[in-house]
């Protein structure tokens, strides 16, 4: 009974600041404003970052150059991620509330592709750091087989933290309550049962977001100390330099979105609740959307390899789009 009792407060104190459970305290005509505000900018983002996944699979060159196969598979993880976060937001906005087994699956889901973004940063910037620092071996230690046993092992890392999870939840008692069918919304924090899953959740994602943040940093200045050799290519040094600054933004800006409850928390406790949820929602598209397609924006503009295909599939696909409907209006 203590146990039930600390998870009731936990999960009150909790619930007064997701996002999706705000949505609750909105009228219908601005649940619809703010749902179409969310919606259609990661619709937008999310035809986007299909057309750089089409993209990069087009070409060999991007199929066979290990820093495009890690950014595939960055951005089909951030895309993933993005899609069944706006997918729990679109379920919160029309009030409808799933059993606790579908919400597990959803946002276990949610929690694998959210550990390979950090981790797949990580070896792009140790990519970059040996492109630069060892250019003479870069082709034998950066080799397709290798990308892909790193990939296979980022994404076993994330699987792993999902099967501990999934174990956490196991000793919740579950048979305390009447059903199995949620009291409020789903969410990511909904499925921390417990003080276990919360302290587990605080310490994994602190391990995580040190050791990539680490392994940019040493990138970083195993760069910037090449960078002075008279060996070294400056230009690619500079341009590795500014890579890897991009790398710690995107780093950051996901680091962010993982404390972007306990800082509603703290919103919470000098604002009213028609305020926090809309401090929520403008935070939702600038802090969880947003990031999600920043790599999109900065490889598209800035990859001189990646820019013309990129635009080239954009504009054939709004043609295609255009000419589509100018001929169901027609019939």
């Amino acid at each position: 009974m203590a146990y039930s009792k600390c998870f009731s407060t936990i999960y009150a104190n909790q619930s007064q600041t997701n996002v999706t459970i705000g949505l609750q305290y909105q009228g219908i005509p601005e649940r619809v404003f703010f749902s179409t505000v969310t919606t259609v900018p990661c619709f937008v983002f999310l035809f986007i970052n299909g057309a750089m996944l089409f993209t990069l699979r087009s070409k060999p060159v991007f199929r066979e150059t290990s820093r495009y196969i890690l950014l595939y598979n960055l951005l089909f993880a951030d895309t993933v991620l993005l899609t069944h976060t706006q997918l729990l937001y679109i379920f919160a906005a029309c009030r409808i509330r799933l059993m606790y087994p579908v919400c597990g699956v959803l946002t276990m889901l949610t929690n694998l592709t959210s550990v390979i973004s950090p981790l797949t940063l990580m070896m792009m910037s140790l990519e970059r750091y040996v492109a630069v620092c060892y250019p003479l071996r870069h082709a034998t230690i950066i080799t397709i087989r290798n990308t892909g046993v790193a990939i296979i092992v980022v994404w076993a890392f994330g699987s792993l933290n999902v099967l501990i999870r999934v174990l956490l939840l196991l000793d919740f008692p579950f048979e305390e309550h009447e059903g199995l069918q949620m009291t409020e919304f789903c969410s990511r924090e909904k499925m921390m049962l417990g003080s276990l899953s919360d302290d587990y959740d605080k310490a994994h994602t602190c391990f995580l977001f040190i050791s990539a943040g680490m392994a940019i940093t040493c990138s970083y200045i195993g760069v910037m100390v090449a960078a002075r050799s008279a060996s070294t290519d400056k230009a690619s040094a500079r341009k590795a330099r500014n890579t890897l600054l991009l790398y710690s933004v995107q780093l950051g800006l996901s680091l962010f979105s993982t404390i972007y409850n306990p800082l509603l928390i703290a919103i919470s406790k000098v604002v009213n609740k028609i305020v926090l949820v809309r401090i929520q929602i403008v935070g939702y598209v600038c802090i969880v959307i947003f990031p999600r397609c920043l790599s999109t924006l900065i490889y598209g503009i800035r990859d001189q390899t990646i820019r013309p295909i990129l635009i080239y599939h954009l504009c054939c696909r709004l043609k295609l789009s255009v000419i589509q409907s100018k001929s169901e209006v027609s019939s």
